[in-house]
């Protein structure tokens, strides 16, 4: 009878253990959860923490929250100009309401990546059968993955999510379309390098010819001022000579006749040719000059 007891007991805690197991369930930050009764979704508002259920009546479904990424295969497709370009792409989306999701991808990500994967190809082949392969690669790559995302997220409402981000990975061009490209890339680079390289030489010209004239100038403005000086300075010569004449002639000449020979005599390797008595050696003989 003890041991009937005892068994009976045990079995009890272990469906009580596994009641109380199937009547909690957990959510983390990074998941959302979507509790059904019977099949129907009855709640997908559930925060964070702990949060209960009834066992075999309720069953809860979780879903990642974050961003997911789906690469999506290479695709070929043509330009305006009836050339093929290869197209590597990736798309960055996630889920914003789960209930719409579960009712509209049954909540398979897979199927979700597939479908947004075929929404992005159809806008890249109507984007990229609008443009040249020159825009395409250089010029309006930004334009076309904007248009994308926005197309994309306008379908995407209708699954309960949400397109982050639509990526052009590479465009590969065929071999001889490649070289076409390049070749007239390379020529508008040299014509725009040709232009600046004229806008500098001319800047560099207007530059050397405004130097030249200010250089002029100011050697015609020293030249002025220098003949201005010179001639004020003879003229003040001119006026103490005059002076120091007036007050006295014998003086006069006796300097004047120094500064002669000072000038004459400069070198010792000087040679002087002249006649003792001649009257440039005057002040030799007397100190009157006579």
């Amino acid at each position: 009878m003890g041991q009937q007891t005892t068994t009976a007991a045990l079995i009890v805690l272990v469906v009580v253990a596994f009641i109380g197991l199937n009547s909690i369930f957990t959510v983390s930050e990074r998941e959302y959860a979507v509790k059904f009764r019977l099949g129907e979704i009855i709640r997908a508002d559930y925060e964070p923490g702990l949060h209960f259920k009834l066992p075999f009546i309720n069953n809860v479904r979780k879903f990642d929250r974050r961003i997911l990424t789906f690469d999506s295969p290479p695709e070929r497709y043509l330009t305006s100009e009836l050339k093929n370009v290869r197209v590597d792409s990736f798309i960055k989306w996630r889920i914003i309401d789960p209930a719409q999701f579960f009712r509209s991808m049954a909540g398979d990500e897979l199927q979700a990546s597939q479908r947004l994967g075929q929404v992005v190809r159809d806008g890249l082949r109507g984007e990229f059968g609008r443009r040249t392969i020159q825009d395409v690669v250089s010029g309006e790559r930004v334009d076309i993955m904007n248009i994308i995302t926005a197309q994309a997220n306008t379908v995407a409402q209708d699954f309960g999510i949400e397109v982050v981000d639509v990526r052009i990975k590479r465009i590969d061009l065929p071999a001889e379309v490649s070289v076409s490209v390049y070749r007239r890339m390379e020529a508008e680079r040299a014509r725009v390098a040709a232009d600046l390289r004229a806008r500098g030489a001319e800047a560099a010209e207007r530059i050397r010819a405004d130097a030249d004239r200010q250089r002029e100038v100011l050697l015609a403005e020293a030249r002025r001022d220098a003949d201005v000086i010179r001639g004020q300075g003879d003229a003040e010569a001119t006026r103490i000579y005059s002076a120091a004449f007036g007050q006295d002639r014998n003086f006069y000449n006796f300097v004047r006749s120094l500064e002669a020979y000072r000038s004459s005599f400069d070198s010792k390797d000087d040679i002087l040719v002249i006649e003792p008595d001649s009257e440039f050696f005057r002040f030799f003989r007397s100190q009157s000059g006579q």
